[in-house]
């Protein structure tokens, strides 16, 4: 167990200092713009997902559909995303990227880029060369364990499992 668990707490450290770096580049975008951590994770799961419910994007955000709605209304004031009538159900909108969401999206994902590539450049070519190694072990047993790779997908079983 000594050895998971020395694995785990390298992989915690890793996590605390990966999000809090990488994300620095994307909250600095955020605030040029004005958003929120909130406007982002909508805009980036509108790029990743495509067309997207009001509904689902507040059940991803783990807010209100209401709460949502809102939310959004800010992203369309900035031409960040468009709004329109779901053809299948008349009551519920629709969101999706515009072009310019989709700029603000690449620029952030850029940003984080390119801290990426000056962590890389602080490497020797032996130790990029272990690090790929064992990132690429890291990510199968990753994509191993949880195929879906969403969260939100999970069953709720899987989730208390997950919490304990």
């Amino acid at each position: 167990m000594r050895g998971s668990d020395e694995v785990a707490g390298a992989l915690r450290e890793l996590t605390e200092v990966f999000m809090h770096r990488s994300m620095g580049a994307v909250v600095y975008i955020a605030r040029q713009h004005g958003l929120s951590m909130s406007h982002v994770g909508a805009l980036f799961q509108l790029s990743h997902r495509g067309t997207s419910s009001v509904s689902n994007i507040g059940d991803r955000l783990g807010v209100t559909t209401a709460a949502a709605s809102q939310m959004l209304e800010r992203l369309v004031r900035h031409g960040l995303i468009a709004r329109s009538e779901d053809p299948t159900d008349r009551r519920a909108k629709q969101v999706v990227l515009t072009e310019q969401g989709g700029r603000f999206v690449d620029e952030a994902m850029k940003a984080r880029q390119r801290w990426f590539q000056s962590v890389a450049e602080e490497m020797s070519a032996k130790e990029r060369r272990t690090v790929v190694t064992g990132l690429r072990i890291l990510l199968d047993k990753i994509r191993r364990a949880d195929p879906d790779g969403d969260p939100c997908n999970r069953p709720k079983e899987n989730e208390e499992r997950v919490n304990k």
